[in-house]
């Protein structure tokens, strides 16, 4: 069973304990409200590093054992959608009572105006009706220069303009029936239930259509209401074992999502693409930020690591060409698997929860993921809430929102630096100077530092070399001292329990050679052939 990483210091806890608080640490330095009334600052000054989120920090704030989001401020999925309809009922009651304050205000002026305007009702009339005439010989007026073979080419065009190119309608085609291919061969395994499951999802796609001109968060609850209903038939119902549940809504979510992809993720609607713009533009902004900074325990110069890191940062960008969410929180686990990976080789020890959030965070700087924030709400929205609230996708997902929520608050405080060398770092007047090229003064050129670079390299792998012949040497030492050791071993028990050679014994054949009595022995008996 899987389970996440411990921070140093600090006793493992269960991803679904008992306390809560929701993304604290790393979310509270980005802005997001205390859920207990007061803030806390991050230990930003730490003796090992700068960064630091408590597990138990990552977990919803309601209290309930599951990860929170920063999306649902704090909370996880189940907790977010009972405060979102709370929330949502409390609006509309008010607006109803809004609605008929307004309504009774209104026929109170109405009737009080009655008594002051019967003397002016005549006049006021013909006015009236004179204005409405001469406005309608107006519009029809204006009607007349719009014909109905112009009206139907605009319309035209603009429904051109909105579809998509063959090409792109024609790939789009082809992965959808793949998937509904594979789709209906898994759901044969499960017979009876599968025939509801895809009758459902029929009936799902069909009024989702119907309604496209719903806002992004009301598709969200319908799909979510939709994996609920699924998931809680199939259990109630057809009495479906939890694993095989599990696997049939991953399969639902990929039939569904793949055909949905094109029109729910980054919507017109929602500013998706311009906090996307936000988030790109603050990482370039941010591309001085060194991994000492961050107390990153990575160390690139080892082969393996740096391979690590670069995988790593292929896998969190991939995660935009893929179209189901399923598939864009595998590369983030991808993702940060690479990244314990590396801490692992770097210090020789097994990765701890510490040494996670601030590689991640520098994975994300390095990295410069392309439509972070849309991916992000897009897995928020219409993944399976059960593999955000729990398990290592959750956690992994949960340490993402943190991560970019650090990043588009991260200030001088945050790195230990002044706000005076921050601002210049950030405006592009100077660059921090790398720790390895501390001891040269700035007027020496690039090529002599890469040339003093270089010979340390070679010094370091000389005395690489010398220790190992010297190891070489005191293996080859131990091996004669080991072989002599046995040698002599095998001479003391030789001294010690001495061979003596023993005589052969007589053979059977030769028992009676030294009777004396041999000559006075009969003959021995001889065949006779009886004739008879």
């Amino acid at each position: 069973m899987w389970r996440p990483p411990v921070a140093e210091g600090r006793e493992r806890r269960a991803p679904r304990g008992e306390r809560s608080g929701g993304v604290r640490a790393a979310e509270r330095s980005a802005g997001f409200p205390c859920p207990r009334g007061h803030r806390k600052k991050m230990n930003l000054k730490s003796e090992r590093r700068g960064i630091h989120v408590d597990q138990s920090e990552l977990l919803c704030k309601k209290g309930c054992g599951y990860y929170g989001n920063p999306a649902w401020h704090g909370y996880c999925s189940k907790c977010w959608r009972e405060e979102y309809h709370r929330a949502r009922q409390k609006q509309i009651q008010e607006d109803w009572e809004l609605a008929e304050r307004l309504q009774r205000e209104e026929e109170e002026a109405y009737a009080s105006s009655q008594s002051t305007q019967g003397a002016q009702s005549l006049t006021f009339s013909k006015f009236e009706e004179k204005k409405t005439n001469e406005k309608t010989r107006k519009v029809t007026t204006v009607k007349k220069f719009f014909t109905a073979s112009a009206r139907t080419g605009a319309k035209k065009e603009i429904q051109e303009a909105k579809a998509p190119s063959p090409s792109v309608s024609r790939q789009a085609s082809i992965e959808t029936d793949q998937v509904s291919k594979e789709f209906i061969e898994f759901l044969k395994t499960y017979h009876r239930p599968g025939q509801d499951i895809y009758k459902q999802c029929k009936l799902f796609l069909d009024a989702v259509s119907r309604k496209r001109d719903l806002s992004i968060e009301e598709q969200s609850e319908c799909a979510q209401d939709f994996y609920q209903n699924v998931a809680e038939k199939l259990q109630t119902r057809w009495k479906v074992p939890p694993e095989r549940v599990e696997k049939a809504m991953d399969q639902i979510e990929k039939y569904i999502m793949t055909r949905q992809y094109k029109y729910v993720f980054c919507p017109e609607t929602t500013d998706d693409e311009k906090k996307d713009l936000a988030v790109q533009k603050r990482i370039r902004a941010l591309h001085w930020v060194t991994p000492q900074m961050l107390g990153v325990p990575v160390n690139e110069e080892i082969p393996e690591v740096s391979d690590m890191v670069v995988k790593a940062i292929t896998d969190i960008i991939e995660m935009d060409s893929k179209c189901v969410p399923r598939d864009k929180l595998a590369c983030i686990t991808k993702c940060s698997k690479h990244i314990f990976n590396a801490i692992k080789i770097t210090k020789n020890e097994p990765a701890s929860a510490d040494d996670f959030l601030p590689t991640l965070i520098y994975i994300v700087l390095k990295g410069n993921p392309p439509r972070l924030q849309s991916n992000i709400q897009y897995i928020t929205r219409f993944c399976n809430p059960s593999r955000l609230m729990t398990g290592e996708d959750g956690y992994y997902f949960t340490n993402l929102c943190c991560a970019v929520a650090f990043i588009e608050k991260l200030d001088a405080q945050s790195l230990n630096l002044s706000q005076e060398d921050f601002d210049r770092f950030m405006t592009g007047q100077t660059s921090p100077k790398k720790q390895e090229s501390d001891g040269f003064s700035p007027d020496v050129c690039l090529g002599v530092q890469q040339m003093y670079k270089n010979l340390e390299l070679l010094s370091q792998l000389n005395e690489r070399q010398e220790r190992i012949v010297s190891e070489a040497k005191k293996l080859e030492k131990d091996l004669i001292d080991w072989t002599d050791g046995i040698t002599k071993e095998v001479q003391d028990i030789v001294e010690k329990y001495p061979l003596e050679i023993k005589p052969k014994p007589q053979a059977l054949a030769a028992i009676d050679s030294e009777n004396v009595e041999n000559d006075k022995l009969p003959p021995p008996l001889q065949p006779q052939v009886y004739a008879g």
